[in-house]
């Protein structure tokens, strides 16, 4: 049995479309704003800081990481690391991923129920994407259809980590637009324009993610659908 065939690509070609144009947008826009120097002349890392201080985050510690784009929030240690290309940049898409990634601070000091659930949901994720996999496939193989269910039942676990994961990025980004206006870090319509143009192309590699996870677990669904039909 093919799992992998034409049948599959259909299936995750949505997904792939998706996940182009979202990456097209997320390069072209950090491209464009990441080369427009905001008027407060101030850096990614010097926005975090700032940031952090004006909202009552001062137990968030600042790093710095490799790669481009690499900007996350760790709420295990309370690191916010920003990529060189944010952290040393007085640019406009600096001033907006830097507060992106303070927002996930934010939401983590709020407690914030999405966030918690995605954090509760990381281990069940981390054996459900591979494990899960694995026992659609053997139990197709082995025409043990229950151990596929469980199989889907367990790589069901990423796209509902998925589907959690818009809200929490479509949340942290508002945090950052909110924060940037209060602070009067934004001083002029130019530079709203572009922050908004960086956060919601980045948006759309969320939604991309989730469309593909689910054209996946519906491949999947499939297949173990035709396999009771057959038996």
């Amino acid at each position: 049995m093919g799992f992998f065939n034409f049948g599959y690509l259909l299936f995750m070609l949505p997904g792939l479309l998706l996940s182009i144009i979202a990456s097209i947008a997320v390069k072209s826009a950090y491209n464009k704003w990441s080369q427009i120097r905001n008027a407060r002349n101030v850096t990614g890392l010097e926005v975090a800081d700032y940031l952090k201080n004006q909202n009552d985050l001062n137990n968030v510690r600042l790093a710095q990481t490799q790669g481009s784009l690499s900007d996350h929030y760790d709420p295990r240690s309370k690191t916010l690391a920003l990529s060189q290309g944010v952290a040393n940049q007085p640019s406009v898409a600096a001033m907006a991923i830097a507060a992106h990634e303070l927002g996930h601070a934010q939401q983590d000091k709020e407690n914030y129920v999405p966030m918690r659930f995605r954090r509760v949901l990381v281990p069940v994720v981390n054996i459900g994407s591979n494990i899960g996999m694995i026992l659609v496939m053997a139990g197709l193989i082995l025409n043990l259809l229950g151990l596929a269910t469980i199989g889907i039942i367990l790589f069901a676990s990423t796209t509902l980590f998925s589907l959690i994961t818009v809200p929490v990025e479509l949340n942290a980004s508002r945090r950052a637009k909110v924060m940037l206006e209060r602070s009067q870090l934004i001083t002029s319509e130019e530079e709203r324009k572009g922050v908004n143009k960086v956060l919601n192309a980045a948006a759309w590699t969320y939604v991309a993610g989730l469309v593909t996870s689910i054209m996946q677990l519906m491949y999947y669904v499939s297949l173990v659908s035709g396999g009771r039909r057959r038996s």
